[in-house]
C-alpha cells in the first residue's frame, strides 16, 4: 500500500462507525440485566440458622490490592455468638471509594462469608457514604433463619456448618442481648433452648432428619 494511502485507510473506520444505527441505553429508566457472574457489590452471608459465616480471618483485607476493606475480629462466646467458629467479624468495612471489585476478597475467603452481588449503583453525594459497614454489607433474614447472637445448633459443631448439615434454626431458638458494647443483657431474657436435632441433614443423606 502507498505510504499516501495510510492515512486514508485510517480514517476508514471512522467513516464506517459514521454509519452505523447509535445505541443509546435509557438508564437509569431502563436498566440493563448484567452478566450472572456480574461483580458488584459484596454482600456477607449467613448460615441456614442465621448465625454468620464471617470468621474474622482478615484474609479478605490482606488480599485487596486496593487496601479497601477493614476487618476487626473478636472471640465468640457462649453468652454472645455471632458464628459457629472462635472469632467472628465484629467490624467490617468496605471502601468503595477504593475498591476496583476485582473479586481477589471473595477467592480469599475460606468460608464462603464474602460474595459478590449484581448490584451495582453505589454512586452516592460522600466520600463517608461510600464506606459499607457491616449493617450494610450483612444479607437479611430469610425463612428458618434468627437474628444473631444465638447458640449454635444442640449436637453439632463447626464443621457441621461448614459441611451443610445444618438447614434452619433450632426450634424455640431466642436472639441473644447483645453485650458487645458493654450492654446489660435484659433480666427477661432466656438463652438458647436446646431442643432435639429437626433443622440437622444427616451425614451422607439429602434429606432432613
Amino acid at each position: 500500500m502507498p505510504e499516501f494511502l495510510g492515512p486514508v485507510a485510517g480514517f476508514g473506520v471512522t467513516f464506517k462507525a459514521m454509519f452505523k444505527k447509535r445505541l443509546t441505553e435509557q438508564y437509569p429508566e431502563e436498566k440493563k440485566p448484567t452478566a450472572p457472574r456480574f461483580h458488584g457489590r459484596h454482600q456477607l452471608n449467613r448460615h441456614p440458622d442465621g448465625l454468620e459465616k464471617c470468621v474474622g480471618c482478615e484474609l479478605c483485607a490482606w488480599a485487596c490490592p486496593a487496601d479497601a476493606i477493614y476487618v476487626e475480629g473478636a472471640d465468640n462466646t457462649d453468652e454472645e455468638r455471632y458464628s459457629p467458629g472462635e472469632r467472628y467479624g465484629r467490624v467490617y468495612q468496605i471502601n468503595y471509594a477504593r475498591c476496583i471489585l476485582c473479586g481477589l476478597c471473595i477467592e480469599a475467603c475460606p468460608t464462603r462469608a464474602l460474595t459478590m452481588t449484581n448490584e451495582y449503583e453505589l454512586a452516592d453525594r460522600t466520600r463517608e457514604s461510600l464506606i459499607f459497614t457491616k449493617e450494610q454489607l450483612l444479607a437479611g433474614l430469610e425463612e428458618g433463619m434468627v437474628e444473631a447472637p444465638h447458640s449454635i445448633f444442640p449436637g453439632t459443631d463447626e464443621q457441621d456448618y461448614y459441611r451443610g448439615l445444618v438447614t434452619e434454626a433450632a426450634p424455640g431458638t431466642e436472639r441473644q442481648v447483645a453485650v458487645s458494647q458493654g450492654e446489660k443483657p435484659a433480666e427477661e431474657a432466656q438463652p438458647s433452648v436446646t431442643v432435639p436435632a429437626t433443622g440437622v441433614r444427616p451425614a451422607g443423606t439429602g434429606a432432613e432428619a
